[in-house]
Parts: C-alpha cells; structure tokens; sequence
C-alpha cells in the first residue's frame, strides 16, 4: 500500500466569513446549499456573474463562528472585496487570514493532524483525498506520510480529472456545468435564488449543458493552456492544464464539445491539440457521456 502524500498548497489563501447573517448571506450569494456545507462540513462552490458564469471557484468549510472560503491566492483579495460590496447590511464578518493558517492535500491514505483546524474528504471527489487546513508553522506530518510538494498535488488532481479555475480555465469565460461544478457537488437546484440562478437552472433542467472538462491523453506532452482541439480541422474546445508522464506521454484536461467528439469518433476524424493526437477519457466520477444528448449552434 502506497504511503500517504501530503503537499502543503501554498497557492491557495483562506477567507473567513463569519457572524450572525454568514450562512443566510452565503446562501443567497454562492453556488452551494450552504445546509449541505453544515451538515457535511465542507463543499465545492462558485460565486457567478449575474449572467451565469464562474467569477471565482472554492471549496468552503464549515467552521465553529460560520465558514472558510478556500481559494486561489492571486484572486483572494479580488474575491474579498466582491463579497464586501454583496454584504450591504447584513452581520457578516470577512477577513482575509494570514498565511500562517494553511490548506494541506492529502491523498494515497488518509493521516491525522494533531494540530487541524479542519479535516475532511475533498467535497468534490474522495479520489482527491482529504483536505486539511491547519496553522502552517506548528505542523509536523505524521509519521510514515510522505511531504509533497505543489507539482505532485497537481499531477494528482489532473490524474484525478478534477479542473480548477485560473489552472483550466479563466474566470468570467464560462458557465458551471462546463467546469463540471454540477457533477462535483458544486451547485445547488433546489435552494432558491443566488447571483446567476436563473441561468444555471435554464441549462440545466434543458439539458442544454454542450461542453465539459474531461481527461485526455496523447502520445507526447500537450501544448499549453488554451490550445484549441480540433478535428477534422474544426475546433471542437481547448486544452487546460496537463502534465508530461515518465513514459514521454502526456495526459491533462480539456473543454470540450462532447457532441462534436462523438461526431468525430463516429467519422473516424482524430482529435489533435497542436500536433499531439489525443484520446478522450471521461472522469471515473461523472455521470455524464460522450453520447448523452447535446444541442448545436
């Protein structure tokens, strides 16, 4: 049995959001049932433009005073201030913590940390592991666990077929289902209104949903963030992020039209990403196909 890894995610800041109105505010802002946060202590969510498309992507935990919002550093101070501006009057206290308090990943075996703040199973997939947030200087790793560094985080999350926005996709470009957010627990149905309702609701109960993020793999390492996919000489998505294999192949994850991928393998057309052919997976964790029923522009 392969040892524990756990990687110290120093890419990632949290926000505290806490207070009397934390869960009423949150529930009406983001994309998660925020009674599925409470119960299950953590989830995946996203904050929308009002026309429906991902503004900042995080996972959020439960806390003791209301929740944690986990999330890219670059963007952090960004998305700080959008919920400043949404707070209006409501008692909601938000703070951007110091870099003290870590997120950590943990996968190929659970471990314990005496000093977590927060243990739980990765909202999005328990093939991801567990995720950990704990103060960064008086952490020791078990004994046994083996430290990781931020790379082999990343190969395993794009192992996993997990995207991320900023590392698969850039923010405001599209909607959540594209990034899968509906398969990985990320959106709620039934709760009600938030920013960019309407539209998720629209797509999804029409089944409307014509791309997703899918793993693909190809026989030398895939060009960089953005590279079209085409085939037949026709663009059918883009290329996020990949990561080279020992063996010289690459594998990663793509936006694609799945209907015109199901055209292609049905025309005998191959897909390409720059000059590199590639093949299409579907993640062990979806429930979608590449024949489900899909509609064209």
């Amino acid at each position: 049995m392969p040892s524990a890894k756990i990687a110290h995610l120093t890419d990632r800041a949290l926000i505290r959001i806490a207070g009397e109105d934390a869960h009423t505010f949150l529930q009406n802002l983001v994309t998660a049932d925020m009674e599925d946060t409470d119960a299950n202590g953590a989830s995946l969510s996203a904050l929308l433009t009002p026309q429906g498309k991902i503004l900042f992507d995080f996972v959020i935990y439960k806390t003791d005073d209301g929740y944690l919002a986990d999330v890219p550093a670059s963007v952090a101070p960004d998305l700080l201030k959008r919920l400043t501006f949404y707070r209006l009057r409501a008692k909601v206290e938000l703070d951007l913590l110091d870099a003290d308090t870590g997120v950590f990943a943990v996968w190929d075996g659970p471990v314990e940390f005496n000093e977590a703040h927060i243990a739980v199973t990765d909202p999005r997939t328990s093939a991801l592991g567990q995720r950990i947030v704990a103060p960064v200087s008086k952490t020791n790793f078990p004994a046994g666990a083996i430290e990781a560094d931020l790379e082999a985080y990343e190969r395993h999350r794009i192992a996993t077929g997990v995207p991320e926005g900023l590392k698969d996709y850039s923010y405001s470009d599209i909607f959540p289902h594209d990034a899968d957010l509906d398969q990985l627990g990320g959106v709620s149905f039934t709760k009600g209104c938030y920013v960019g309702q309407e539209v998720v609701s629209r797509v999804h109960h029409r089944g409307t949903a014509r791309k997703r993020f899918v793993l693909v793999k190809g026989g030398a390492a895939l060009p960089e963030m953005g590279t079209q996919v085409t085939a037949g000489g026709k663009n059918v998505g883009e290329i996020g992020s990949s990561m080279a294999l020992e063996s010289g192949e690459g594998v990663g994850l793509a936006l694609l039209r799945l209907d015109k991928v199901t055209q292609a393998q049905d025309n005998g057309s191959p897909l390409t990403c720059g000059d590199v052919e590639i093949e299409v997976r579907i993640p062990d964790w979806a429930n979608f196909s590449l024949t489900e029923p899909q509609t064209t522009n």
